[in-house]
């Protein structure tokens, strides 16, 4: 049987034998039978058809029709698949943190008592028939005008804004109010697809069950305004102080305004935006145009309203603000916790603050530096007062002054570093001198009872001739040859601008740092100026430095922050060490000179405390600023008085402020300080100081003894010291003839806290007489009335602290010449010199 398929080229009616293909090809090209009825093609018709060309280079990366139709299916089945997936899955959950945000609790030391909270969001609910209508169509305008006509997504919407961003017509959000509203309560702020594939199904499941105007009236309850204000509500109070009923259509475009950009858009704290905000507020109103919400002709007639300055929320009024931010900034700068961190909320901080001293320390500055201002006075509009009390023992901070009312006052003066500290700052220059062991030009050990030259505008010298600098005395005058004690009584800048140079600067620098002054303290600069105190440093940074000193040396650092938790889990706290700065008889001998000051020199007042205190007044240049450092054993304190202008903010000089013609610090500030120190330990034990002290040897006034001088030392210029009550009037010399044994050379001194010798000027010599140490007589070591406890003045009091009238022991029968009882220690001895 033959299988050969039959062929259908060649004649009609011929075949070809066998199967046997013609030798010549062309014989075997024959056009198919027009004749046969199956309309076959032959194989070498379809042969003959012109082959597909290859797709080659460029345009084998595009896809064929097929692809594309194919890849559409395939997303379209995806996009479906997915759309049903995600709203089976992704519920409507409960509202977020954010809406339900925690408050941080501030409490004093008791861990009880609450100081403030902190973090709770200011928002007031209202239903939206409150709203009125032209403010709800101002929001519409802004954030979405087809809100109650459109779907819960506006794909067009979101089309149009990445067009706008992308042509540069401005970022501008796709989100529908819905969308929003979503994301402010239900969700968060972060910007991820995840975040943005929730709120796009719940959106639409918000939408099926909810309102347009249940929907627009969360949204108006929960949005952001600026200002620590959520809701139109609170907006309305934060930017214009009513009811947001009693809002103008301005007024209600402008809050509608903030919510492209609250932060930015508040044009009263950043003015520098105004034009970005007039530009979006008239967006808002020619969109309420538009869509006739608003006639052209009202719309022409409004003026920009411009809202009220900021006021912070009434939570923390009164102190709660100021201690709420130096603890912020406390635990920012100590890296605790950051800002942000804290932002969110539910923390419990316990501070050092004591409820009692904290009291005390509001009614001390009120009773004697707020009720003595008067409307009548213009100066007494720039009076400004801050405190700060430190516990010398621990470092804690007990009690904080930071100005008449958060809400009012908004800059911290217990934590501002912008005003000259003044002669408060002539303390850490002793201090420095002691604990280095330093000496005058001509090689005299630095004691209490060193002399220098007091003249007005002396030049300051070094060891190679005039510095060039000849600061001013406090009303120009000249006290010749004076002691270091009395030039500490009465704050002669020519004394320890010369003493300052003679100690170092920078060694005078390094101790004030080492005693507690931030060493980036603005012009805390190492020159001799530096000794009337042009740094600025904060009434907190001073009392730290203060309480080191009635430690006896020793310094650790301070805090305002005992204990921090959250949800029951307490946070480190950096270690706090205790280090000994400078030399315990560095130290008590410079407190032994600021006793004199608060004795019978420009810190008089503070003897009101009805306690042993030591101190030293202050006035900044120009009269800016008033202080008073003190302490007792138990708590060093500062007081600041300050001008400052309450428009501009500008420094302002306090004469006549409450009624005086000169503000200095033994008035109001020393005053404040003695109230306060009264009534924060009342009930305490009182204390008396405990020094090992060196006084060093007397030395002759060389205006009655010819032949024997003594280096000068100067200062800036501008330390305006209050000339309170002292020993001897301004000028006078006050000297005294002293007895052979007396001058026989400089006393041993200790070695300082590192071991080191002291300066070998200072070397022991054989013929100085030993003096008992503080608080007991020489010859039994036992307590006396008029001791330290009982702050009598080494040479303005006898034992029972009877003075004359010229301030000499009421028992001193020669005006020139010192007792034998009187040298050994009987009359002061809390003034008394270290133990041999």
């Amino acid at each position: 049987m033959n299988h050969e398929p039959p062929q259908h080229g060649g004649d009609p009616g011929q075949q070809p034998s066998q199967g046997w293909a013609p030798r010549d090809p062309s014989t075997a090209a024959a056009t198919s039978d027009p004749q046969r009825t199956n309309g076959a093609t032959d194989a070498k018709g379809r042969a003959g058809r012109p082959k597909r060309p290859k797709r080659t280079g460029w345009r084998r990366i595009i896809p064929t029709w097929r692809m594309v139709l194919g890849g559409v299916l395939l997303l379209a089945l995806l996009l479906v698949g997915g759309f049903i997936a995600g709203y089976q899955l992704i519920d409507i959950p409960a509202a977020n943190a954010a809406a339900t945000a925690q408050a941080n609790v501030y409490v004093y030391a008791d861990g009880k008592t609450v100081i403030a909270r902190d973090g709770e969001i200011n928002r007031e609910k209202i239903p939206l028939d409150r709203i009125p209508r032209p403010i709800q169509h101002a929001v519409l305008a802004a954030e979405d005008r087809d809100f109650y006509s459109e779907d819960a997504i506006d794909i067009k919407a979101t089309l149009r804004a990445g067009w706008n961003t992308v042509t540069g017509k401005g970022r501008q959000g796709g989100s529908t109010i819905t969308q929003q509203y979503v994301k402010n309560y239900y969700l968060g702020q972060e910007q991820t697809v995840i975040r943005k594939a929730k709120e796009f199904f719940i959106s639409i499941k918000l939408d099926r069950e909810k309102s347009k105007d249940e929907i627009l009236q969360g949204y108006l309850n929960t949005s952001y305004f600026g200002r620590n204000a959520y809701g139109i509500q609170a907006a309305s109070h934060a930017y214009y102080g009513k009811d947001v009923e009693d809002l103008d259509t301005g007024q209600g475009a402008y809050l509608a305004s903030l919510l492209n950009a609250p932060s930015s858009y508040d044009v009263v704290a950043h003015p520098e935006n105004k034009k970005a905000v007039l530009a979006r507020w008239d967006y808002v109103l020619d969109g309420m145009v538009e869509h006739d919400w608003l006639s052209a002709a009202d719309r022409d007639a409004m003026t920009f309203p411009v809202p009220d300055k900021a006021k912070p929320a009434t939570a923390l009024s009164g102190q709660r603000g100021y201690i709420v931010q130096a603890v912020e900034a406390y635990l920012a700068a100590n890296k605790i916790i950051d800002a942000d961190t804290l932002a969110t909320g539910g923390y419990r901080i316990t501070t050092t603050l004591q409820r009692k001293k904290q009291d005390a320390l509001v009614e001390a500055v009120k009773d004697n530096v707020l009720s003595k201002t008067s409307d009548d006075r213009p100066a007494d509009r720039n009076v400004r007062a801050g405190g700060a009390s430190v516990d010398p023992a621990t470092g804690h901070v007990v009690a904080l002054y930071g100005g008449v009312d958060y809400t009012e006052q908004f800059v911290n003066n217990a934590t501002r570093r912008d005003y000259q500290v003044g002669s408060t700052f002539k303390p850490f220059v002793l201090a420095a001198a002691l604990a280095n062991g330093s000496t005058t030009q001509k090689d005299r050990p630095i004691t209490p009872n060193t002399r220098y030259d007091g003249t007005n505008e002396r030049t300051v010298q070094s060891s190679t001739g005039s510095t060039g600098y000849s600061p001013a005395n406090e009303d120009d005058v000249d006290y010749g040859s004076i002691t270091v004690r009395e030039a500490t009584d009465k704050s002669v800048n020519a004394v320890y601008a010369q003493m300052a140079q003679d100690v170092g600067p920078q060694e005078v620098k390094d101790t004030a740092i080492a005693l507690g002054i931030p060493k980036d303290t603005p012009d805390l600069t190492a020159s001799p100026s530096i000794a009337l105190g042009p740094a600025t440093a904060s009434a907190v940074d001073m009392a730290s430095a203060y309480a080191t000193l009635a430690d006896h040396g020793r310094q650790r650092p301070y805090t305002l922050v005992a204990k921090i938790s959250k949800d029951g889990s307490e946070l480190d706290l950096p270690a706090r060490t205790t280090r000994q700065a400078v030399s315990r008889e560095a130290a008590d001998t410079t407190t032994s000179v600021l006793r004199s000051v608060v004795d019978g020199g420009t810190g008089t007042a503070a003897l009101g405390a009805g306690r042993p205190a030591a101190g030293k007044t202050g006035t900044a240049e120009e009269d800016r600023a008033a202080w008073f450092a003190g302490y007792t054993p138990d708590l060093a304190t500062v007081i600041a008085v300050m001008g400052q202008d309450p428009d501009t903010g500008v420094q302002k000089p306090l004469y006549g402020a409450l009624g005086l013609a000169r503000m200095n610090g033994g008035g109001a500030p020393a005053q404040t300080w003695a109230a306060y120190t009264r009534a924060a330990l009342e009930g305490s034990p009182v204390r008396a100081f405990e020094l090992e002290a060196d006084e060093g040897p007397e030395e002759p006034d060389p205006d009655e003894s010819p032949g024997e001088e003594d280096g000068t030392e100067e200062a800036e210029g501008g330390d305006t010291e209050d000339t309170g009550e002292s020993d001897d009037p301004p000028g006078r010399e006050n000297s005294r003839e002293d007895s052979p044994q007396d001058q026989d050379g400089p006393r041993s001194r200790t070695p300082d806290a590192a071991g080191a010798p002291r300066h070998p000027g200072a070397a022991t010599h054989a013929g100085a007489p030993a003096r008992p140490t503080t608080g007991q007589s020489p010859a039994t070591g036992e307590g006396r009335p008029g001791g330290d406890g009982a702050g009598a003045h080494r040479s303005g009091r006898d034992g029972s602290g009877a003075r004359t009238e010229d301030g000499r022991p009421e028992d001193d029968p020669d005006e020139n010449r010192r007792t034998e009882d009187e040298r050994a220690g009987n009359a002061a001895p809390a003034l008394l010199p270290a133990h041999p």
